[in-house]
């Protein structure tokens, strides 16, 4: 049998290791910045052509290469920035590995124009698939000028999953903010389609913040600093009231490098802990200087993952430092209010038609009565006569004692009820077999822990998520005005409210703006980013308008299909989800018989579009075998 191992061609080899280092046009940029940065550059433009699959281009003033360093950078294990295995563990350059150009040229058409300080003229080096196909003097200017044309043009199965433009496009943006923030002495250029996205000039963290990510965010940054033996952190935090559900911005750096690390952010966490919610993040920018010795950086090929030496000692300080900057600025709470007298509020609720409906606790409570109040005594004060004369006109807002007057945070009700011959009966008779003597009597509607419906079905109890039931009945209400092209009712706004966009959403507003027509959203361009809330979708009012827009943009830029459809429905998905019930709202008997009607009458009532369960049945056998 004759021998079978033999040695890959040089085209084959790179092209595998192109799987891991460049694994879409991000990649592309990450490494050719880097780069540009090992070389003393001051200022990088990057121009691109649909989101980088027809055209990236790097350019920067940095040493430049001479002809001969110009073709050997593109072998691989070339480098100049180590010569032997004992400089791994003393880095000080971005890059190291000597991979990133020839996996670049192996699946992409790659020109370079270089030249240095002292030579005369440059050299262009034109190579495609790993394959030289030209080389030549040229003018060029000091540095270098990357052009990768038709990335993954030879490799067909890489191209053809590449997400949509505009996912590319964020991923490019979330790659570059990362270099962007942490070499603030460099000038940045994004140009995208020959719209220009970011222009970012020499300066401090602070200001580089502020011009990534807006002029909003310049007063909710708490400065970090701590000098130790073992680590130097420098960087921002920012205020509690700042911290979001998603899309948090949070950086960690080390000696110049991003990184990602579980365990520092658990630091982080811990340090807000009782300061925010528990779902909630709160938004950072930290970086970590340390010897170089003490952390090893080439553990992946992307160098995101970072392992430290001393990373037990590090935790608390990094806890410590969070926590320092928090009281410094008085963002920790500095009382602690005695709970010991606070009325408790039910875990069930038995809602009457008097009940208001935007509160949150027990009604029946009355702080100036004795015996609602316990131990506590009553003061000697007549509280009645000092508030006469104040309780006449303060509680003019009406009551819902029927149906009409709940439409107003129900949207579009429903007439039919769960018994009703609606699109969803059938899978109500057939799967929960709810009981119609019972279950339509509004007596037998209960809230638990101002959360959840209770209701006894002919099988058991049914138990019904209020918010994700009330999503599923507004997506279903906007995806239904979509079909019939219709837009949805918007409400004109008395005072007009200012929201600023980054650039990179400013980008992607063409793309946004129809489904926000579609969906009643009326927003005017001001000019430099900034745009005006002139309307909103009619029943939402009370909503935070730029935290609204801010979730919506989130699921655009996530959206991964090219169609209008895919993003429409993204978009409705956010709106329902802040438009819905919140969890906590106390509702009526009649409220929650008009939901559950109206969920039921949907034809898919047991999941959220996003696949959550809106319900569950607990059957009377599971209930007797508690007892």
């Amino acid at each position: 049998m004759s021998d079978i191992i033999h040695l890959l061609p040089d085209s084959v080899a790179n092209q595998i290791a192109a799987g891991e280092v460049i694994q879409r046009p991000a990649s592309v940029i990450k490494e050719l910045v880097e780069n540009a940065v090992d070389a003393g550059a001051t200022s990088v433009q990057i121009i691109l052509k649909d989101a980088g699959r027809t055209l990236i281009q790097v350019i920067d003033n940095g040493c430049g290469m001479s002809p001969t360093d110009a073709r050997l950078a593109f072998e691989r294990h070339s480098t100049s920035k180590i010569r032997q295995a004992d400089d791994l563990f003393s880095l000080r350059t971005m890059g190291f590995r000597g991979e990133a150009l020839a996996s670049i040229a192996a699946i992409a058409q790659v020109e370079l124009r270089t030249r240095r300080a002292e030579d005369e003229v440059g050299t262009c080096l034109r190579i495609a698939a790993s394959q030289c196909e030209s080389q030549e003097a040229v003018s060029a200017p000091v540095g270098s000028n990357f052009s990768i044309k038709n990335i993954f043009f030879n490799v067909p199965a890489r191209r053809k999953f590449l997400k949509s433009n505009q996912v590319e496009l964020s991923n490019i943006i979330n790659e570059f903010e990362r270099m962007a923030l942490i070499n603030t002495e460099v000038e940045f250029t994004l140009t995208h389609n020959d719209t220009e996205l970011h222009r970012l000039p020499a300066g401090s963290l602070r200001q580089r913040i502020v011009a990534l990510f807006g002029k909003s965010l310049n007063q909710q940054l708490l400065p970090v600093e701590a000098q130790t033996s073992i680590v130097s952190l420098t960087g921002f935090v920012g205020k509690p009231e700042a911290a979001r559900k998603r899309g948090a911005l949070q950086y960690f750096f080390v000696n110049g490098r991003y990184m990602r690390h579980p365990g520092f952010h658990k630091a982080v966490m811990k340090a807000y802990e009782e300061l925010i919610p528990q779902n909630e993040m709160p938004n950072y920018f930290i970086n970590f200087s340390v010897a170089p010795d003490t952390i090893d950086v080439n553990i992946h090929p992307t160098k995101t993952e970072i392992k430290f030496e001393n990373e037990q000692a590090m935790w608390p300080i990094v806890m410590a430092a969070v926590k320092e900057a928090l009281g410094k600025f008085c963002a920790a709470p500095s009382i602690d209010f005695d709970m010991e007298d606070a009325p408790d509020i039910p875990a069930f609720i038995q809602s009457t038609p008097n009940t208001m409906p935007s509160k949150g606790y027990n009604p029946s409570y009355n702080p100036f009565n004795q015996s609602s109040r316990g131990s506590a005594k009553r003061p000697d004060y007549d509280w009645q006569k000092l508030y006469e004369g104040f309780t006449s006109g303060c509680n003019d807002t009406p009551t819902p004692n029927n149906t009409d007057d709940i439409a107003s945070f129900i949207p579009s009700p429903c007439n039919n009820t769960a018994t009703s011959a609606g699109v969803g009966e059938e899978y109500v008779q057939s799967s929960l077999n709810i009981d119609n003597s019972t279950t339509l009597s509004p007596s037998l509607y209960m809230q638990f822990k101002g959360r959840y419906i209770v209701t006894p079905s002919k099988n058991g109890l049914l138990l019904v998520d209020q918010h994700r039931a009330h999503t599923r009945i507004l997506f279903e209400q906007y995806m239904e005005r979509r079909a019939d092209v219709q837009s949805l009712p918007s409400q004109r706004m008395l005072f007009p409210e200012l929201i600023q966009l980054s650039p990179s959403r400013v980008a992607l507003f063409s793309e946004v703006e129809p489904a926000l027509q579609q969906l009643g959203f009326d927003l005017s361009d001001m000019g430099g980013g900034s745009y005006s809330v002139c309307g909103m979708p009619a029943g939402i009012e009370g909503l935070d308008v730029t935290n609204l827009i801010e979730q919506m943009f989130m699921a655009a830029e996530n959206t991964d299909g090219n169609l209008a459809g895919d993003l429409f429905e993204r978009i409705a998905l956010s709106l329902a989800q802040s438009a819905a019930i919140p969890i906590g709202q106390v509702l009526t008997s009649t409220e929650m018989e008009q939901l559950i009607g109206d969920l039921f009458a949907l034809a898919t009532p047991n999941y959220t579009p996003d696949g959550k369960p809106v319900f569950t049945l607990f059957t009377t056998d599971e209930i007797t075998k508690r007892m």
